[in-house]
């Protein structure tokens, strides 16, 4: 389930690139707010995502940008909507750092996937370590082995990337659901678009994370590739979610665009 969200600028602002603690910072006092103040505390696994603030441009007053929420938790989403309702009512003034917004419309939105002519792509980057224990499986260089893991980047295996990519998923879809399921080929098709370096304020520290942009596309998913990528979808992709890491999109089919008009 995901909220979307329209923000107008009340000022001319510079886009805020080391938003993502802040903009974190601001869903978790949203959830606090409504009860979940848990999912903060909680270790592991948050099971949300959010996507940059969009598009992604220096602003002036009055300019529309948008924010999408995600979670697989249905009850979450729809305990935000209330008070992101009332905020926008209320014509309340929002921070996110130097960022300055009032909240014009929120809308909840559901993506469900069909089984065939399936197209993704990262709204925001995907993060990917390899842990050591998996150093002599993928091949990573004697050099550049470090303690506990490595980010992926592409001079890695790509092979190395998919299988941690679905390994992750699996995880966090057996976490959230108490389920079973075993590992999983979730992969087709995929393409490699950039490598990325963001820097990130994490408890108090600022920290450079290394991650990558992609499309994936499927011809045919089966049911439990389905179950989990539609998982993804809300929960994030890979690793750091609930720091804005990992947020992916649905791209429309040429029918349901034509549907749409």
């Amino acid at each position: 389930m995901r909220l979307l969200i329209t923000f107008q600028a009340t000022k001319a602002q510079a886009y805020e690139p080391m938003y993502h603690h802040k903009l974190q910072g601001f869903i978790y006092g949203l959830l606090r707010d409504v009860g979940f103040g848990m999912v903060h505390d909680r270790e592991g696994y948050k099971f949300f995502s959010f996507s940059n603030i969009f598009p992604i441009r220096d602003m002036g007053e009055g300019d529309f940008v948008k924010l999408i929420i995600a979670s697989p938790n249905k009850e979450l989403i729809a305990s935000l909507e209330g008070p992101l309702q009332e905020i926008s009512a209320r014509a309340s003034l929002i921070n996110i750092g130097e960022m300055s917004f009032n909240v014009v419309n929120v809308k909840k939105l559901e993506i469900k996937l069909k089984r065939g002519d399936l197209r993704l792509i990262t709204a925001t980057t995907v993060i990917i370590r390899i842990p050591e224990r998996n150093y002599e499986r993928y091949g990573i260089p004697e050099d550049e082995r470090k303690h506990r893991y490595v980010y992926w980047r592409p001079k890695y295996s790509f092979e190395a990337f998919l299988k941690q990519l679905s390994e992750n998923l699996i995880k966090k879809f057996n976490d959230f659901y108490g389920t079973q399921l075993q590992n999983h080929e979730l992969f087709e098709q995929f393409m490699f678009r950039r490598p990325t370096a963001t820097k990130v304020v994490i408890d108090g520290r600022e920290y450079d994370l290394v991650g990558s942009m992609w499309e994936f596309t499927w011809s045919y998913i089966d049911n439990q590739q389905r179950r989990v990528i539609e998982f993804g979808l809300d929960a994030g992709f890979g690793e750091r979610n609930s720091l804005g890491f990992g947020f992916v999109n649905k791209i429309r089919s040429e029918r349901e665009n034509s549907l749409k008009r």
